[in-house]
């Protein structure tokens, strides 16, 4: 599998990244297992989730089934979405909800680091300096 370089934090990422959107979803952990199992079998080492997939399930998955593979992997999160999405009035951007939301991602993920965390959508009642401060 092909890498590249991503920007310049120095860490190579296979240049196709795995979407797990679908796990917890569209389908369950057995099968989750066998998709991640088989994206490390062809050198995939990107793999893109986010706090609200599955309704935290995904997260979940990722970090039973890699477990002590994680540090072969290029690991990728969002927060943000659940909040907009299901208008639950809470200001994502906030200092307070970024970091309550990347702890409760690094337990569910079953790590202690993430190498890219993103904001799934803009916070439109929080200033997004303050949300990229954070």
């Amino acid at each position: 599998m092909e890498t590249r370089t991503l920007g310049s934090s120095g860490i190579e990422v296979s240049v196709v990244g795995l979407g797990c959107n679908n796990f917890g979803m569209k389908i369950d952990l057995a099968e989750s297992r066998a998709v991640i199992d088989a994206a490390l079998a062809e050198g995939i080492t990107c793999f893109d989730t986010a706090d609200m997939y599955g309704g935290g399930q995904s997260e979940e998955f990722l970090g039973q089934v890699l477990g002590a593979r994680r540090n072969q992997v290029v690991l990728a999160t969002k927060f943000g979405g659940h909040a907009m999405l299901y208008n639950t009035g809470e200001h994502w951007g906030r200092r307070e909800h970024v970091f309550a939301s990347i702890e409760a991602s690094l337990k569910k993920l079953k790590t202690d680091w993430i190498d890219l965390y993103q904001v799934h959508f803009p916070d439109p009642n929080t200033p997004i300096g303050e949300t990229m401060d954070a």
